[in-house]
Order: structure tokens, then C-alpha cells, then sequence
């Protein structure tokens, strides 16, 4: 499969337009105006060959592969689009309500304190799904109660006109019977709510679990953050 974030030449860009609004097309339909046809079979059997593009009789069809790769980027100039990152974030608290956090390990905001979270990944079949996985690979716990999904939170992070980062943050809660369930070290600690507020937090992490603490069914929040 092409690579989304690397430039494709100029004839397969025209190709993957024509197919982007075109459910089958001929041949003739593919090829740009004064193209040579040599030129315009050669990069088709390119992107046929990358599982791209597929024959179908005399026609021609986005793959699999292709419907994936168009819905990632820009129609236009099939670069990948500019998104915010879509992440499950975990609040996890004990019977009396001590919160954990997570040190960043890298950039950006490295060595400060969040809320354990990670990327959605493709093939997780739920929010909630996505969070226990990230709660067994970051955190190697498994909650003997259920996950929660409670809220979503758009942060956005800039500094003067330049933006830094903007993310999803879907919000998962997640109780343990008591914090020796997930024991602290150099890269986990339980902290005292009333505690955030002394700590290198990561952007939104104090207003996160402050806006939680108000026990709405579901809730949603944005959050601009100069960096």
C-alpha cells in the first residue's frame, strides 16, 4: 500500500481523483488530456500492482486499499490531512479518590504528569475497548469493574498564532479497590485532586478531572491552552 504521508507522481494522483468520485471507470476516463497512453499504463499497473487501484472487467475500481488510503487524505492534493489525534484517556481513581497519573516519557510535554491515554487505534472495535487496551499495555492492569466512557475533551494547545497540538480526548473512568491494584513508581503516581495543582501537568489534565468530579452522565468540553 502507498505510504500516506510520502507524495505520489502526478498521473496516479490524477487517477486516484478520477476514482475518488467514480465508482468504476474506463480506461479512457484515467487518462489526463495530452498524456501519453504508455506513460498513463505504466503508472496504473503501478497502483494496481500497490493493491490500489483493481480490474474489474474493462473497468477500473478503487481495492480495499484504496477506499483506506482516500478516506486518510486530502482529496485534492492526496496528502495526508492535518487532524487532531484521537486518543482514550483514562481517569482511574481509588475509593477515595485519589487520581492516577502518568510521567510523559517523551515529547511533546516530556516529564510532565497526565492522565495514562493513547491513540485509538484502527482496528479497536469500541472507545471503551480501545481504553482497556491501553490500560493492559501502558499500565498492565485489567479493571475488575467496569470502563466508563463519561465525556469527550478537545484540547487545543498554541502558543501566540502557532498551534502546538489539538487533540480528541475520549474520557474513560475506572475504579480500583485500592492503589496498591497499580503500585506507584519512577513513571506512576496517585495524587490527591487537591494536589494537581502543585504538579508539571500536561495541557487539560487538572481542568479534566475537575469538570469529571461534577458526576454528569456524559459530559463534553474544549479547552484552549496557551503553551
Amino acid at each position: 500500500m502507498l505510504n500516506i504521508n510520502s507524495s505520489i507522481h502526478m498521473i496516479q494522483q490524477h487517477i486516484i481523483t478520477v476514482l475518488t468520485t467514480s465508482q468504476y471507470a474506463r480506461f479512457r476516463d484515467l487518462r489526463p488530456d495530452q498524456t501519453d497512453t504508455n506513460l498513463v499504463s505504466y503508472h496504473l499497473k503501478l497502483l494496481i500492482k500497490n493493491n490500489i487501484v483493481k480490474k474489474i472487467d474493462s473497468q477500473y475500481t478503487l481495492s480495499q486499499n484504496g477506499l483506506a488510503y482516500v478516506d486518510r487524505v486530502n482529496a485534492e492534493h492526496m496528502r495526508v490531512r492535518t487532524q487532531p489525534k484521537i486518543i482514550t484517556m483514562l481517569l482511574i481513581q481509588d475509593g477515595y479518590g485519589k487520581v492516577l497519573l502518568q510521567r510523559r516519557t517523551k515529547q511533546p510535554y516530556i516529564n510532565t504528569w497526565t492522565l495514562p491515554y493513547g491513540k485509538i487505534h484502527i482496528d479497536d472495535v469500541s472507545v471503551v475497548a480501545a481504553a482497556l487496551r491501553e490500560s493492559q499495555e501502558k499500565l498492565d492492569f485489567i479493571p475488575n469493574k467496569p470502563i466508563r466512557h463519561v465525556g469527550h475533551c478537545y484540547i487545543r494547545v498554541s502558543s501566540g498564532n502557532e498551534i502546538l497540538s489539538t487533540t480528541l480526548a475520549h474520557i474513560c473512568r475506572a475504579e480500583v479497590d485500592d492503589v496498591s491494584d497499580i503500585p506507584a513508581n519512577d513513571t506512576i503516581q496517585w495524587v490527591e485532586p487537591l494536589d494537581l495543582a502543585a504538579l508539571a501537568l500536561a495541557p487539560a489534565v487538572e481542568q479534566i478531572v475537575t469538570r469529571a468530579f461534577f458526576g454528569d452522565e456524559f459530559f463534553f468540553e474544549e479547552f484552549s491552552i496557551e503553551g
